[in-house]
């Protein structure tokens, strides 16, 4: 972890079109957010990455599909995603599942965006099923991850009304919204927490040492 005196280091996952990530940059850019984004990943070429280039970030591509199984392909994510130095690895609309090797090096600083109200709705299909099931609502969450499949603690998350005149986009633009709002509120809360913490145990009262003997 770096000196949480100074920005969070940020590496942002994404799969898709990156208008988390986007928002991200642009909390950032305006000290909404006392972090950095040192590095943006993909496991494909995905047009997030030119939000990346744009604002001159770092970018790295890491295909699964180049390895012989999911512990090759996250041993070497991992290993990029480390030289980095990250404090804190964002799930931005990032559309494949991790294996234990990277879950497990970088838990608890690894949070995960996902679109409904958790446990409501796990999986890549979260806003079809909300719409199939007809509920009036459904909602955005964002979680730590873990090893299972939308399992981890939630940190935060909110509802959003579904209406019946709701098509996948419509409803997925909606929840999109109160994603990006709940990820800046869980990296700020996350940087206090952080930063408490670390202040806490430096400044910590050390019980004074007594001569050999004293009681």
């Amino acid at each position: 972890m770096s000196d949480m005196k100074t920005a969070m280091r940020l590496i942002v996952m994404v799969s898709g079109i990156g208008s988390g990530l986007l928002r991200l940059i642009r909390a950032c850019e305006q000290k909404e957010l006392k972090a950095e984004i040192v590095a943006v990943g993909s496991d494909r070429h995905a047009p997030a990455l030119s939000h990346a280039s744009d604002y001159g970030i770092p970018f790295f591509v890491s295909p699964f599909k180049e390895y012989s199984n999911r512990d090759a392909w996250g041993a070497n994510l991992l290993n990029t995603v480390l030289a980095y130095k990250p404090d804190l690895v964002v799930l931005s609309g990032f559309m494949r599942i991790l294996p234990s090797c990277v879950v497990d090096a970088l838990s608890p600083n690894l949070i995960n965006t996902h679109p409904s109200y958790l446990p409501e709705f796990p999986g890549m299909n979260a806003v079809e099923d909300a719409l199939r099931a007809g509920v009036k609502t459904t909602g955005a969450s964002v979680i730590r991850v873990d090893n299972g499949i939308d399992t981890g603690p939630v940190i935060s998350q909110m509802r959003v009304k579904v209406y019946s005149s709701d098509t996948c986009q419509t409803l997925h633009s909606r929840i999109k919204k109160v994603e990006h709002l709940l990820l800046c509120r869980a990296i700020k809360n996350i940087y206090t927490e952080q930063f408490i913490l670390k202040n806490l145990l430096h400044n910590s009262v050390r019980r004074p040492s007594g001569k050999t003997g004293d009681r």
